[in-house]
């Protein structure tokens, strides 16, 4: 429902890439075992991109790296190195946010769940072809 959505805040460890975005208070989060999430540490979910806005001049510090598919587009601070958002081969549409990366205070809930991003085809499939929203 668009009344339970809060406006979140977050961003990079050096506080150059800053972003916020609108979400429920509550979220269900992505533990991947992807190559890239793994190697990461990220734990994601996604948000519609259009809920999603970089702010001043976050877009001047970001780098991305694509491999494989070259749908994912994952960034990172060029200064920190951290990912705390990227485009999805998921969810190309969409904008996933590393919960870790968002500022304490609006997140209320996170519930953590597996996503076996090592067979990525086979678990979208299972997983999310019935609904648009997804992981890695």
């Amino acid at each position: 429902m668009e009344s339970d959505m809060v406006m979140h805040h977050g961003g990079c460890h050096c506080r150059r890439v800053r972003w916020r975005f609108q979400a429920p208070s509550s979220v269900v989060a992505w533990n991947c075992n992807c190559s890239v999430c793994s190697m990461r540490g990220i734990i994601q979910f996604v948000v519609p991109s259009e809920k999603f806005e970089l702010l001043g001049d976050s877009k001047e510090c970001l780098t991305t790296y694509t491999f494989g598919t070259h749908t994912a587009k994952h960034t990172f601070c060029k200064f920190c190195g951290i990912t705390s958002f990227y485009v999805p081969r998921s969810n190309p549409d969409g904008v996933s946010i590393s919960f870790r990366c968002v500022d304490p205070g609006t997140l209320t809930h996170v519930e953590i769940k597996h996503f076996d991003g090592r067979n990525w085809e086979s678990s979208y499939e299972q997983e999310f072809a019935p609904r648009s929203q997804g992981a890695g």
